[in-house]
Formats: structure tokens, C-alpha cells, sequence
């Protein structure tokens, strides 16, 4: 890892830290991921999430979407538990919605809120009842974001235990800056989210900024253009949520996955283009590139 003016810059060295899979382990021993997403339409957000999770090192997935979902995600991700809900139950019976999320949450190591969520008017209560319940940590993307900027309320609920991973236009609807005010000051605008809500932050853009809650700051510069495109950033939070399982902090998953992600992109353009990646083929590269240090063993 280098450093220079207080910002540490990872390297493929860097992945000595992942660890490797235990010889008696078995599959609860690397955590459980609960991914809260997909929508009608937008299944694939939540599928891809879960298979940069499992890619990564997690022992068990499930899914929490909707029930339309589920046969479609039993077929994409047999390797995944898929739990599907009705919206109406949300605002339904709440007693029963929030025992039944509050049962979600005890078996969880890490939780992925928002891939696909959409907008719909649930969504805003879902996402602030998964904030109000988990006390594991939670990885924010996509429409959970949108929620949050939408209704600022929500970042009421933030918590240490939170990382959220906006690009940058999502940052835009997060803080009421320009975008081009911040691209121009990555590392200012993640550090000050941070400070001013002691979460988390990975500010996604060309070179990505991790503001962790303990302190550091990371840039990465792993990125690749052949990562614009749709579905990519669901990949990356099934990879942060994966190193959690594997027992790294909320900064170091945030920085560290987004260094092997960028990684990963640039390995699958290679064999594809950068034109042509897709986001499966940017999972697909993870345990690739895991490999990459001589003498490590994952």
C-alpha cells in the first residue's frame, strides 16, 4: 500500500490481506448476505449483487424481493435463498413485516440495501425500516440512495455501521452540489459526507474515494471505462459485502473492494473489450484476479 498526503493508494500486494478459506470451514463460517433489492423489471440489480458476494468469499446469500422475482432469480442464482414479498405487506400488517425483518437481520453478517428497489412509494418505508433494524452493517446503493435524497429524513438512520457507494451524480442528489463541483473535489466531498454523518463513503468516479468512518482515506485506481455500464455497480456491492463476511472492516471492504473490482473489470475487458463487458463477466473475473499475488491460495 502506498501513501502520500494522508491518502493510501492500494496495490495487488494489498491482497495478502484477503484471507484464505479455512480447512474446516464450512459454509457459516463466511457469513450471510441479505440482499434487499429487485423490483418488477429489475431482477437482475439483486441477482448481480448476490453473485459479487458469492464471488467474493460469502457463504450464503438470500435475497428479500419482490415476489415476482422469485422464480426468475431461483433460476439465475440457484445458489441463492430467495424471499419473496408482497409491497402490500410493508404497510400491511406491520407487526408481522417488521418480525419478519427483524428475523431477516439476526441471521445476516452484512445486509445490500436499494440494487433495483425502483421508486415506488414502498420503497421509502422499506428502506427505512431495514435502516431502523439492522445492526450489522449495510451497504447502500442505487434506489436506497435515491430514497435518502428524495427524503432526507432517512440519513437520520445513519449509522457507523453504514457505507454508502453513490456515483457521482447520485452524491449530486445526496448533497445538493453540482456534479461537476463534485468531480472536481472527490476526496473533499467524500470526506465531508463522512465527517458530517460518521458513516462510510465510497464516492464511485474514474479514480474512487473511500472516506472509511475510522479515519483513512483510499483512492483507487484500479477503474476501468469498460465498468460504465448497467449492472456493474450491483457487482460492487456484492463484493463489499463479501469481504465483510470474509472479516474486514466497513473501510476496508469499501476501498479494498473497490480495488478488486476495478481489477476485475479490467481482466474481463480483456478477454471481451471495453466496449463489449458485461457485468456477469466482471463477477465471473473476481476469483481471477483473488489469485494474483504469487504464493497466495484462495
Amino acid at each position: 500500500m502506498m501513501e502520500a498526503e494522508g491518502i493510501r493508494y492500494l496495490n495487488a500486494e494489498d491482497l495478502r490481506e484477503i484471507p484464505a478459506r479455512k480447512a474446516d470451514a464450512n459454509k457459516g463460517t463466511y457469513g450471510h448476505v441479505l440482499v434487499v433489492g429487485g423490483s418488477l423489471g429489475m431482477s437482475g440489480a439483486a441477482y448481480f449483487a448476490s453473485l459479487g458476494a458469492y464471488r467474493t468469499g460469502a457463504g450464503l446469500v438470500q435475497i428479500l424481493t419482490p415476489a415476482c422475482n422469485r422464480e426468475i432469480l431461483q433460476i439465475q442464482i440457484p445458489e441463492a435463498i430467495v424471499s419473496g414479498y408482497n409491497p402490500e405487506e410493508i404497510n400491511g400488517d406491520r407487526d408481522a413485516w417488521t418480525e419478519r425483518l427483524s428475523a431477516l437481520m439476526n441471521w445476516s453478517t452484512a445486509v445490500i440495501l436499494g440494487p433495483g428497489l425502483g421508486k415506488e412509494a414502498y420503497v421509502r418505508t422499506l428502506v427505512e425500516d431495514v435502516m431502523q433494524s439492522a445492526f450489522v452493517p449495510i451497504v447502500m446503493d442505487a434506489d436506497a440512495l435515491n430514497a435518502a435524497a428524495q427524503y432526507p429524513y432517512l440519513t437520520g438512520f445513519y449509522t457507523e455501521n453504514i457505507i454508502i457507494t453513490p456515483h457521482i451524480g447520485e452524491m449530486a442528489r445526496l448533497t445538493g452540489k453540482s456534479t461537476g463541483e463534485i468531480a472536481e473535489r472527490t476526496v473533499e466531498t467524500a470526506t465531508e459526507y463522512r465527517d458530517t454523518y460518521g458513516i462510510t463513503c465510497l464516492l464511485k468516479s474514474d479514480r474512487s474515494v473511500t472516506a472509511a468512518v475510522d479515519g483513512p482515506v483510499y483512492v483507487t485506481q484500479s477503474g476501468t471505462p469498460a465498468l460504465a455500464k448497467g449492472g456493474t455497480g450491483d457487482v460492487l456491492t456484492g463484493v463489499i459485502a463479501g469481504l465483510l463476511c470474509l472479516g474486514f472492516d466497513l473501510g476496508q471492504a469499501a476501498a479494498y473492494g473497490s480495488f478488486l473490482h476495478g481489477l476485475a473489470g479490467r481482466r474481463a475487458a480483456e478477454k471481451t473489450s471495453a466496449h463489449g463487458l458485461l457485468a456477469r463477466e466482471v463477477a465471473d473475473a473476481l476469483p481471477e484476479v483473488m489469485r494474483m499475488v504469487p504464493g497466495v491460495s484462495f
